[in-house]
């Protein structure tokens, strides 16, 4: 689906179809309300946000959003996540559903719970 390697999320968004950019920008406004301080870049190609580490990253495809939250994330919410594809780091939304923004919002408060406590570790 993408033609050009992008050098920011806009630029990612930008290649998509416009309903598939309306769930990418829902995504990433729910990333940024719970956690405006952390930076937006393009990381392994797809949008991600950085907060001592990167946090949380996600990407469009054909038939669905994957979400990469990290591993320890999925088993956490393992449960509420059984009824999506999804492998040892990763999810998937289907484009045709709603999107769970209650959920990723939850899950990324959890990776931000992470990202301080690793942050907290390393300064001792």
């Amino acid at each position: 689906m993408q033609t050009i390697k992008p050098g920011t999320i806009d630029e990612y968004i930008a290649n998509f179809p416009l309903e598939t950019q309306r769930v990418l920008e829902q995504i990433r406004n729910t990333i940024k309300n719970v956690v405006p301080e952390a930076d937006e870049k393009i990381s392994y190609a797809i949008p991600t946000f950085y907060l001592n580490g990167n946090l949380i990253h996600f990407a469009a495809y054909a038939n669905h959003i994957g979400l990469y939250p990290a591993p320890r994330a999925i088993e956490v919410f393992k449960e509420e996540l059984s009824g999506y594809k999804g492998g040892k780091g990763t999810i998937q939304f289907p484009l045709d559903k709603p999107m769970p923004l209650e959920l990723i919002e939850r899950i990324v408060k959890f990776r931000v719970e992470e990202s301080l406590l690793k942050s907290l570790k390393k300064k001792k």
